[in-house]
């Protein structure tokens, strides 16, 4: 039964451009909450009272829910119905968002740390003595512990962030089918010369994603946690204080209902399309209600019967398992990934809080530039990546060669990153003594003094006052503040014993609520984001090449599986470690820890020396493994374009003129073969 070409292509190219579009959207829902996740980290940590590890293991379980299905979602996922089962993942996205957002909706309101008693009326002349000479200000915190102890073993706050580990969980199962699925169902159905095209269009649009989720992230970091059911003019701290929670919660009700969606396109396409630019059309013989199934029907009554089962779909599992594993381009790969992603993902989880902490930027400003300024030059560089991949017709080498290339020159950008530092902040008792002497102390007894012993501070809250000397005291207890004035954010604290004997005058005697600003630091920070913004850039460049290196390096018949086992393996040594090691070495660099409810709470100052020496020095080392393995890759690739062009001669008739000057069917002397040069045309592999 002959088909007419022209009926047969008019659904085909809508429907492929369909997918495009909504392949297009699914990666931009899903890049969005992924990077509001990354965005809303220290709102997190600090609504929980949670370690900087342990915000690792709750970054890492969106990977771990990756493993639990990605094996089996991109071997038996490539023989089902592929659009029906990203669909499906999109919903469970959705779900693992709002699942996210329930703790706040169970807890009771945020009580940040203080010291400071409020007076009960607003235009109350009331003086409080933060500075008390007998012990009852301790014995009103002794009061307070015990109160807290009962309260903690009540309150939903201590193991809450369960949730937000079960939602993150959730996402990433539900996110496991549209990568593999998705690039292999365009791979299949699309132009080859086209696929890099599409691939680099899908990830700029993803690119979006991050920028609305960042820029989002600094607008609920503006937002008080409690928005709607609190005072806000009641509140003492603002978003710049390091106690300050955000409506974290806000932004995971949006991106699930973004999430929900993305799903719906996905229930209108086929199972199959045909592939672009094919001018004769198959038979009809495919069943339109076979398109409606996971599992492919029996064929037809008039040939053998061979019906598909889950069973038989599973023999052939570890044979392919095995095949793929024997690629040694393909392991080289893997391995490759793996050291970049550790160091990339430990990067971007605690990017925000290195500028925080190194270049004294608040939470929502380091999130909104990284949204405004590094995505755009990532997005930017992904489509110059495609487009010179299009233009100049690369292969597999010409490709590895610009990914090679845009990874040493980024990493050269990191590197400078480690020469542009600030001094850190100048926190009396902890990086400076009451001397006025700089020093750096991991004891809490140092933030004690004679200015302030006969004070009976607690040494385990932090309420940071500023004088107009810019020297940050822990609490107003410890500057020696003998008098108050003010309510809210507008206090102010007189008579402050330890700024009258800090050895370089100041203009008064006072402090005020807030910890000072960094000081000569913002032309260092522009520095710094400029290196960034280009490093990000270059490095994007290579994002396109990288992937069609992939593409290019495994058979046909793998292709889903090989793209599968690569998410697999890669999130599960370099996505779930990363954040945990980094956040467990960035919190030993912090001096002063928090008090909550129940024991210790999140750090609130951080050794920025330390910390910059941590967070880059990992990355180096993780970016350094890789370059190693890229030399070894590159070698296999070469090996392997000169066996595949030597088995393409072989099984062309060549002219005789031609075999006696040595030359291949592809026009290659087998001279420049043994030179390693790769043919003009393309190393298809």
């Amino acid at each position: 039964m002959k088909v007419d070409v022209k009926e047969e292509r008019g659904p085909c190219c809508p429907k492929f451009k369909l997918f495009l579009a909504s392949l297009s959207f699914v990666y931009f829902a899903k890049a969005f909450q992924g990077s509001y996740m990354k965005s809303s980290i220290t709102q997190i940590e600090r609504r929980f009272d949670i370690p900087s590890s342990l915000i690792g293991v709750i970054d890492g379980s969106f990977e771990f829910g990756n493993l639990l299905v990605i094996a089996f979602i991109s071997y038996f996922g490539a023989k089902l119905h592929r659009p029906r089962l990203i669909g499906a993942g999109c919903i469970l996205m959705a779900a693992g968002s709002f699942c996210t957002a329930l703790p706040h909706f169970f807890q009771g309101q945020y009580q940040y740390e203080t010291t400071v008693t409020q007076p009960q009326v607003t235009n109350s002349t009331e003086s409080i003595l933060p500075c008390l000479a007998n012990q009852s200000h301790v014995l009103k915190n002794d009061e307070k512990s015990a109160k807290g102890i009962a309260a903690c073993e009540k309150e939903a706050a201590s193991p809450m962030w369960i949730y937000v580990f079960l939602g993150n969980m959730v996402r990433g199962i539900g996110e496991t089918p549209i990568t593999p699925l998705g690039m292999s169902y365009l791979d299949d159905f699309a132009r080859e010369e086209n696929t890099a095209f599409y691939v680099a269009g899908i990830q700029t649009v993803g690119i979006l994603g991050p920028m609305v989720g960042f820029m989002m992230g600094s607008f609920c970091a503006k937002l008080y946690v409690d928005i709607g059911s609190v005072d806000l003019d009641t509140v003492s701290i603002t978003h710049q204080d390091s106690r300050w929670v955000g409506a974290w919660w806000l932004g995971f009700l949006v991106s699930g209902s973004v999430m929900l969606l993305a799903a719906i396109p996905f229930w209108l396409l086929p199972r199959s399309l045909l592939k672009q630019g094919v001018q004769q059309a198959e038979s009809a013989d495919d069943s339109p209600n076979e398109q409606d199934h996971f599992i492919p029907e029996t064929s037809l009554p008039s040939e053998t019967p061979q019906p598909v089962t889950i069973l038989g779909l599973a023999k052939g599992f570890l044979t392919s398992l095995k095949r793929l594993f024997g690629e040694k381009v393909y392991v080289l790969i893997v391995s490759t990934s793996v050291m970049q992603v550790n160091g990339f993902i430990g990067m971007i989880t605690f990017k925000p809080k290195f500028m925080e902490q190194v270049y004294g930027q608040s939470p929502s400003k380091a999130i909104l530039l990284i949204g405004i300024l590094n995505l755009p030059a990532v997005a930017l560089g992904i489509i110059t990546g495609g487009f010179v991949m299009k233009r100049f017709k690369l292969g597999v080498l010409g490709a590895a060669r610009i990914s090679f290339c845009a990874s040493v020159f980024s990493f050269l950008c990191l590197v400078t990153q480690y020469f542009i530092q600030c001094d850190n902040a100048q926190v009396a008792g902890l990086t400076v003594s009451y001397q006025g002497v700089k020093q750096v102390s991991y004891q809490q007894e140092s933030l004690l003094s004679q200015c302030n012993m006969g004070c009976s501070c607690s040494l385990k809250h932090w309420d940071p006052v500023c004088s107009s000397g810019g020297i940050t005291y822990a609490s107003p207890c410890l500057a020696g503040c003998q008098s108050s004035s003010g309510v809210g954010k507008g206090m102010s604290f007189h008579n402050c014993s330890c700024i009258e004997t800090w050895p370089v005058p100041s203009v008064n005697s006072s402090v005020v609520l807030a910890q000072c600003p960094r000081q000569n630091c913002d032309s260092m920070f522009r520095f710094y984001m400029g290196v960034s913004v280009l490093g990000a850039f270059v490095s994007a460049c290579g994002g396109t090449p990288g992937y069609i290196v992939l593409l290019r390096s495994i058979p046909k018949e793998l292709k889903a599986l090989a793209l599968g086992m690569h998410i697999l393996i890669v999130r599960a040594l370099g996505g779930i470690p990363a954040p945990i090691y980094f956040g467990a070495l960035i919190d030993r660099t912090c001096l002063k820890w928090g008090s909550s409810l129940c024991g210790r709470g999140a750090c609130r100052l951080y050794d920025s020396d330390a910390f910059r020496n941590a967070f880059l020095g990992l990355i180096y080392g993780m970016y350094s493994a890789s370059f190693l393995l890229w030399a070894a890759l590159y070698r296999s690739l070469v090996k392997k374009c000169k066996k595949q062009a030597l088995q393409d001669r072989a099984e062309k008739c060549v002219p005789e003129e031609d075999e006696k000057n040595n030359v291949n069917g592809n026009g290659v002397s087998e001279a420049n073969l043994k030179d390693g040069v790769e043919p003009e045309s393309e190393c298809a592999l």
